[in-house]
């Protein structure tokens, strides 16, 4: 029930095993669709390491990217990363930055060749806002690096890795993140009533 497209890219990020016949046609190995499916049980063993006083909740991630497939790669092998991050996605900047106000993520990874708002122009919305001026951003794009100076540059502190996505390198900066935030006493688990507080 998933485009070809969608199986091309799973099979590139390695998520499925795939070899070729002496004729040119692909084949994929059936016990790697099977730890696919069954993925989503990986996510309730695989628990980040908690902090000294037992609580904190997972990191926060928006994906910002308007190819439907990539989307799905996304969420897919993020909710299988060890620190069990809360992942939710957007198609275009508009959207991202809806999702922000509701959400409030630690990390925003970041497309920027996008219809509609495109990732130049959430930024720069971003940057303007106080409340989202601070969000960690990790920019994956197609487009080279005289490309995105054209187009008006990224802040320095904005990290930036080429298409294909570089899942390991991106695990890497999240747990990184995750951890800097634990240390600041950010990542406390929310109680009940500090969650109906931030609701009213």
């Amino acid at each position: 029930g998933v485009a070809l497209r969608t199986v091309q890219l799973w099979s590139e990020a390695g998520l499925l095993k795939v070899w070729k016949t002496a004729g040119g046609h692909r084949r994929i190995e059936r016990q790697s669709i099977e730890r696919l499916l069954v993925g989503q049980n990986k996510r309730s063993t695989d628990r980040p390491q908690v902090a000294s006083n037992g609580q904190r909740r997972p990191l926060k991630i928006l994906v910002v990217e308007d190819d439907p497939s990539l989307r799905m790669l996304y969420e897919i092998n993020l909710t299988r990363w060890a620190i069990n991050p809360e992942v939710a996605c957007a198609s275009d900047g508009y959207e991202a930055l809806i999702r922000m106000g509701h959400t409030k993520p630690d990390l925003v990874i970041l497309d920027m060749n996008m219809p509609g708002m495109d990732g130049f122009r959430m930024l720069q919305t971003m940057r303007s806002v106080a409340e989202l001026a601070h969000t960690a951003v990790v920019v994956v794009s197609g487009l080279d690096a005289a490309e995105l100076k054209s187009r008006g540059g990224l802040p320095d502190n904005v990290p930036v890795f080429p298409k294909p996505v570089p899942f390991d390198q991106l695990r890497a900066l999240a747990e990184q993140l995750a951890n800097a935030i634990a240390a600041q006493g950010m990542l406390l688990q929310t109680s009940p009533a500090a969650t109906e507080m931030e609701q009213v």
